[in-house]
């Protein structure tokens, strides 16, 4: 299937070290074969399920522009257009405020490549917090399975070092300094609402 975006460029997945769920992942009992995207909504669903926060992943729009029906009872979409640029993958409420945040995950040891982002998602995450709203990002360095919480102000720093002529990436040294981590877990999986509890305890 053939996706674009909105000005009509044809979409071609970047071959990357990230995002996504990978064609092969080996099984452990430390991450049980999951995704970063799969840990994230069973996390969703355990808060949901328990009244403790709504927080979805967001729908992507797309329209669909050619389908062909091999058989009467079902269809395929062969041609679609991304209806706007994605900005940032799960957002909701917690505790009455609003919640947005971005998951990226990397096979790089020592470092979180910024190529990973793109400008109208960081213009998005600096208007949610010039808003008040709680932004961040989840970092997974599959590698070594560590998962961190980086608040989206320390993301924008480094995002604006970058433009300045700086490091185009985050040191993981940086990211376990200013980031938060996160302890994988069984129920739920990646309790990331515990680190928000401590930011908002902590700007009380």
């Amino acid at each position: 299937m053939n996706f674009h975006y909105p000005n009509g460029k044809r979409y071609i997945p970047a071959k990357k070290e990230i995002i996504g769920r990978k064609k092969e992942k080996k099984w452990s009992y430390s991450n049980r074969g999951m995704t970063l995207e799969e840990d994230i909504n069973e996390t969703n669903e355990f808060y949901l399920e328990r009244n403790i926060a709504v927080i979805h992943k967001k729908p992507t729009p797309v329209q669909i522009v050619q389908v062909n029906y091999p058989k009467r009872s079902a269809a395929v979409i062969k041609e679609a257009y991304f209806k706007q640029a994605s900005t940032t993958d799960y957002n909701g409420v917690y505790k009455g405020k609003y919640i947005d945040f971005e998951a990226k995950e990397t096979q790089n040891p020592t470092s979180f490549p910024l190529k990973n982002f793109h400008t109208h998602q960081i213009d998005h995450m600096d208007k949610i917090l010039k808003q008040g709203g709680i932004c961040f990002i989840l970092i997974r360095f599959s590698l070594t399975e560590e998962i961190f919480l980086l608040e989206a102000i320390h993301l924008l720093t480094f995002w604006q070092r970058m433009k300045d002529g700086g490091r185009k990436s985050i040191t993981k040294e940086e990211i376990e300094t200013y980031g938060h981590h996160i302890p994988l877990g069984f129920h739920p999986r990646i309790d990331y609402i515990k680190k928000i509890d401590y930011l908002l305890n902590s700007n009380k």
